[in-house]
């Protein structure tokens, strides 16, 4: 399962270079995102007319690198506080932006530059929007600095070290516990039939495999989910369809992912103690029964690795 993600951050040499270092990254290549013509050449983009950014479309691995990180690991390589500029190139073809094309990732990537604000002294002119277009460049623009030793870059050599000295060791080791609570519940589940007692089993592995402030389920019942089999605190006993984030994911009929549940419209807050949640469907012969729901004190405590894993533990 791989995912993608479009940064623009200054020349795209340099940019290519340095996030194809990153551990879990397994596919970059060089182009021109969001303008307004059609198949631009390098020399039409050069002239600042066609509304292009240089930028490096990266597929990776969200069992090795979480987006949280990937993005992290961007703005270690860019001024986000200079417009139009990145070292000594200027123009509006050198703007720093995060591209996507999962909208269930802007989240993410808001709480990233969230983050990233509040350590600047001036405003963040890096772009977040949709991808509305990529372009790929020419080949020789492809894996540039492998190809010309030397070559123009305006990133100092030691970031590149330091980029492949770096990994996601939070998302590596996450990957492995989830594999062994896969295999666990599989063990449990063998020959059981009662689903309630499968929830109860797997809300309790969860919960001391990960130590989250709340998990567990809600089944649902008429228009409403109820509350089932739970490790933590006291909860609301049921929730509306479409309302707050368990609601939501019945909804939308898949996970729903939450950074900060503060920033999510309609939260429903049960605690002041949860700062991010997880919200996956469970399904039967084509319905949803039940959500499984996990919540963090910690905030971006989730993202596509534990998506992956609970969906498939769900199963």
């Amino acid at each position: 399962m791989e995912k993608e993600i479009y940064l623009a951050a200054g020349c795209f040499w340099g940019a290519e270079h340095y996030l194809k270092q990153l551990d879990g990254v397994v596919f970059t290549e060089t182009g021109y995102a969001n303008g307004h013509t059609q198949h631009p050449t390098y020399e039409e983009v050069y002239t600042d007319t066609t509304g292009f950014a240089e930028t490096v479309h990266v597929r990776y691995n969200p069992q090795r690198i979480s987006l949280k990180y990937l993005l992290e690991m961007y703005f270690r390589s860019i001024d986000p506080t200079s417009l139009n500029r990145q070292g000594a190139d200027e123009g509006t073809r050198y703007r720093t932006g995060i591209y996507y094309t999962d909208a269930d990732d802007r989240p993410m990537a808001e709480y990233v530059m969230e983050q990233e604000a509040s350590r600047c002294s001036a405003p963040l002119q890096v772009e977040l929007l949709p991808l509305s277009s990529f372009y790929r460049a020419e080949e020789y623009h492809q894996d540039y600095l492998a190809h010309t030793p030397g070559g123009y870059c305006h990133l100092p050599s030691s970031l590149f070290e330091e980029a492949r000295r770096q990994r996601d060791t939070d998302t590596i080791q996450k990957n492995d516990r989830y594999a062994l609570v896969l295999r666990q519940m599989q063990s449990l589940a063998e020959g059981e039939t009662d689903e309630v007692a499968l929830m109860a089993n797997m809300a309790a592995l969860l919960h001391d495999t990960f130590g989250h402030w709340w998990t567990g389920f809600y089944r649902v019942l008429g228009d409403q989910l109820v509350l089932g089999p739970f490790q933590g605190p006291l909860a609301c006993m049921r929730i509306a369809y479409g309302q707050g984030v368990c609601g939501t994911a019945w909804q939308r009929q898949r996970t729903v992912i939450v950074p900060d549940v503060e920033r999510f419209e309609g939260h429903i807050a049960c605690s002041s103690e949860s700062r991010s949640e997880i919200v996956v469907p469970v399904w039967r012969e084509g319905s949803i029964v039940a959500v499984l729901d996990i919540d963090s004190r910690q905030l971006a405590a989730f993202d596509d690795c534990d998506r992956y894993w609970l969906e498939q533990i769900v199963g």
